[in-house]
């Protein structure tokens, strides 16, 4: 993929959403790509965090495991970021992605980011606001899901 499909592709993200093509550039050039075959894994639950991910071809799958049993959480899409709670955060992976399709992917080490946080400090804040927003955005949803299951078995109050 050509550095300008790459820039336009990030600059679409919602967390790299008002970033300067600068210092789009300046992180693809401390990235890797990621090849990762169909029912391979990115990572697992429990993994240390050093990147996080932009898929920019294929599809993979996000879950966590509980007694031997895998629990879907979502799809990942072309585009899509993940891996970024376990940046933001500085703990284990919080869940597991497997590939559903052949993938190729943008990783962005720790490393990278805060490598911009010392050239510039502006447009690594905006990186981390615009993380901030995306992980509360998906807590929104998950906080729906938890509310429409409850929906369906509501507590019964003593």
């Amino acid at each position: 993929m050509q550095a300008a499909d790459r820039i336009e592709i990030l600059q679409a993200l919602p967390i790299f959403g008002g970033i300067n093509t600068h210092s789009i550039k300046f992180l693809l050039e401390r990235s890797q790509t990621r090849n990762v075959p169909k029912a391979e894994y990115f990572f697992h639950e429990g993994d240390e965090a050093e990147s996080l991910f932009v898929l920019e071809q294929g599809s993979a799958n996000l879950f966590k495991t509980q007694n031997g049993k895998e629990y879907f959480l979502r799809q990942i899409d072309q585009g899509d970021c993940f891996g970024e709670v376990a940046i933001m955060d500085l703990m284990p992976r919080s869940a597991s992605v497997r590939a559903s399709t052949d993938c190729n992917a943008i990783e962005l080490s720790r490393m990278a980011l805060y490598e911009l946080y010392q050239e510039d400090l502006e447009q690594f804040t905006m990186i981390q606001m615009n993380m901030g927003r995306e992980v509360s955005r998906r807590l929104r949803q998950a906080d729906q899901r938890l509310f429409d299951a409850l929906c369906l078995n509501p507590v019964q109050q003593d």
